[in-house]
């Protein structure tokens, strides 16, 4: 194996460790919602005055996906929809009372997630933060050069339906 595929083989092994311990967690605190709709109410929380548009842009789905994600969210009790005096075309979401207490039990999932990561963080030192952050961003660059060279929108779902 060369040093690009251990690279590699080390991302993938990391992101799905990361994803399966995180998941058992997910579905300890937050029984009968899906990572969709927890991601939602997560940008929501962060985000003050979140559409559709931005909802989709954000969490990479269609507008479709996002119109019924956020009726299910609504139904559900977790954000509420409102209008600008200024602006009355336009919905808006923001937390509910209930939305916002899943929103402070996933912030405090991922401090957890930090806490329990903090051993490995605290021996890097600035140098090699700074090369693993270089390396990110020019492979996040590169993948968005192949993206555009496709001729393909990720953030409108394509990837959703391979």
């Amino acid at each position: 194996m060369d040093r690009q595929e251990q690279v590699m083989a080390g991302f993938w092994d990391i992101f799905n460790k990361i994803i399966g311990i995180n998941s058992i967690k997910l579905k300890e605190n937050f029984d009968g919602y899906n990572p969709s709709e927890i991601h939602c109410v997560e940008y929501v929380g962060k985000n003050a005055d979140s559409n559709v548009t931005i909802l989709a842009d954000s969490l990479y789905m269609t507008r479709s996906a996002i119109s019924k994600l956020t009726k299910k969210l609504v139904k559900k009790g977790l954000i509420e929809s409102y209008q600008k005096p200024e602006n009355k075309k336009e919905i808006y979401f923001r937390l509910t009372e209930k939305g916002e207490a899943i929103y402070n039990v996933h912030e405090e999932l991922h401090k957890g997630y930090q806490e329990r990561d903090k051993a490995v963080f605290e021996q890097m030192t600035k140098e090699q933060f700074d090369i693993i952050i270089s390396f990110a961003e020019k492979y996040n660059r590169h993948l968005d050069t192949e993206i555009e060279k496709m001729g393909v929108d990720i953030k409108s779902g394509y990837f959703d339906k391979l």
